[in-house]
């Protein structure tokens, strides 16, 4: 089995990299959409179920967008003898991922960060300014941290379809 955590900043294209490898017939889950990941409140440990749009200010620093253990064992006991990829970024990652055979970084630059979480149709998060500073923030210093822990970096500011060959490619799969 391999478990391919595809991970980057706000804006990198995580959600659509994953709908391009869905067509080409893999397994690719949005853990953003599709239940993995949730706010949860760093005092008390709750989920927040219905998290208010916009966040009002200092959201951000009470309550963190989070992945459960649980889940991504679930997920890699499930993948037995097949590649699976999960796209998506968590504050707590470092509690998951010992769980991945893989993890791959998507990475763009601030100009092309900003534009498209300002033309983000999909999802709202960035056009709120305390949002958008978050990303600017992670996006200074995520590559660095990524490449030091030994994830492949890809440049995701290329043409989606691209960028989804080379993750195919260093999860070690061809097209199908």
């Amino acid at each position: 089995m391999t478990v391919v955590w595809v991970t980057g900043n706000s804006g990198v294209g995580k959600s659509t990299v994953c709908e391009l490898l869905e067509q080409r017939g893999h397994e690719a889950i949005d853990a953003d959409w599709e239940g993995y990941n949730r706010w949860v409140d760093r005092l008390t440990g709750e989920v927040v179920v219905d998290p208010p749009y916009p966040v009002p200010r200092g959201w951000l620093h009470r309550y963190g967008w989070k992945i459960t253990r649980a889940d991504v064992e679930a997920l890699a006991a499930r993948a037995a003898g097949r590649t699976v990829f999960l796209c998506g970024s968590v504050e707590n990652e470092n509690e998951v991922r010992d769980l991945f055979d893989v993890v791959i970084c998507l990475v763009i630059d601030v100009d092309t960060l900003i534009s498209r979480l300002a033309d983000r149709t999909k999802n709202a998060f960035g056009a709120h300014p305390e949002e958008l500073a978050a990303a600017v923030r992670a996006n200074a210093t995520d590559e660095a941290a990524y490449r030091d822990s030994g994830a492949t970096i890809i440049d995701a500011t290329r043409p989606l379809d691209a960028v989804a060959e080379a993750v195919l490619e260093a999860a070690g799969l061809r097209r199908p």
